[in-house]
């Protein structure tokens, strides 16, 4: 598939791949134990996140099923990097996607994580011409669940203690979007 053109510019946002120079806002980020709660990860050590940003920014598209597109989210008024925003691609013969997203809690409850989702679902739906997205998160988790809520995303699944996670049964929420309800103004 073809690159998208970087950055993806909002009116508050850049979204672009990552660079070396993003080594701390990630670490900053990742290592924290409010941020990594309902994440599969543990709080991340600095030598530990080197081997993900590598990963992170060689990847600049998404090319064949399995690959996972991370776009660092970068505030234009103040060139911090917020967060980051994923899309990934789950399967090639039904084009299907996922869609993630991490912000440092300094950049929560601004609504940038919308903003930066939005693109990710546009990217997703015009770009790579998915049929359908979905989006996880841990149940307990009303942050993210509201958050793809007000994309316009549907719910479409509560799994009860589906997963052992972090010590313990966890369920998950599963919401969805599909490209016919993007076109009709979804997001």
């Amino acid at each position: 598939m073809r690159t998208p053109t970087y950055p993806i510019e909002t009116p508050r946002l850049y979204l672009r791949p990552f660079v070396a120079e993003d080594l701390d806002a990630l670490h900053d980020a990742r290592s924290r134990p409010d941020v990594v709660r309902y994440l599969y990860a543990e709080p991340a050590t600095r030598e530990g996140i080197g081997p993900e940003l590598d990963r992170r920014i060689r990847t600049r598209t998404l090319e064949r099923e399995g690959d996972r597109l991370h776009l660092a989210v970068v505030v234009r008024e103040s060139g911090a990097v917020a967060g980051d925003v994923m899309l990934a691609w789950l399967s090639e013969k039904h084009r299907q996607g996922e869609i993630g997203f991490v912000f440092h809690p300094d950049h929560q409850g601004k609504g940038f994580a919308r903003e930066a989702s939005i693109e990710m679902l546009r990217l997703g739906f015009e770009h790579f011409e998915l049929h359908r997205i979905i989006g996880r998160c841990d149940a307990r988790n009303d942050a993210s669940a509201g958050l793809m809520r007000r994309l316009g995303m549907r719910q479409e699944a509560h799994f009860v203690q589906n997963e052992w996670f972090k010590g313990d049964w966890g369920d998950e929420l599963v919401f969805a979007m599909l490209a016919s309800e993007w076109a009709a103004g979804g997001g």
